[in-house]
């Protein structure tokens, strides 16, 4: 006896108006770039209306987290792969030091009074954000949605590990 071939899904072409029934057919490229670009110019709008950047807060956040201060050197490793260039990390760090938000004693980074101040009250504004973005989205559909992401991430990156940008 042999065992059944398992079906496979035509790929449509994108379609924003696509029915419901038709969903399984469309393209995740186009569904998860049109997610990443929308969301991506939201956050970045609401950041813009108070003159701080995704990026700077990226920073702020590295600068924050972890046992020890980290290096610039650190700093500009573990975030360029999120960036728009290579080189972003490192101007932003370079405004933070400007802008009186960080402070660099011994090649390390560390976060000003100012600094963790904006920190926390950008995390209040992305936090106000994120509730507009999983409006109507359950934690059990998000962490649903989110597995199935980083399970095609892993199917085409070949290792079946989970996939995190910062060690890529």
């Amino acid at each position: 006896m042999t065992s059944p071939t398992p079906s496979r899904t035509d790929q449509a072409p994108a379609d924003p108006a696509a029915a419901d029934d038709a969903l399984a057919t469309q393209p995740i490229g186009y569904w998860s770039g049109l997610a990443h670009a929308a969301v991506t110019r939201h956050l970045r709008d609401a950041m813009a209306r108070i003159d701080v950047t995704q990026p700077q807060y990226w920073v702020l956040n590295r600068v924050h987290s972890g046992p020890a201060a980290p290096s610039r050197e650190e700093v500009v490793s573990q975030l360029t792969p999120l960036a728009d260039g290579p080189h972003e990390i490192a101007r932003v760090v370079d405004q933070l030091l400007h802008r009186g938000w960080l402070r660099e004693d011994a090649s390390r980074l560390h976060l000003t009074d100012a600094g963790e101040a904006a920190r926390v009250r950008l995390r209040d504004l992305v936090t106000g954000l994120r509730a507009e973005v999983h409006a109507g989205i359950s934690d059990v559909e998000y962490v649903a949605a989110l597995k199935v992401l980083r399970r095609m991430v892993a199917n085409v990156e070949g290792d079946g590990a989970p996939w995190n940008p910062l060690t890529k």
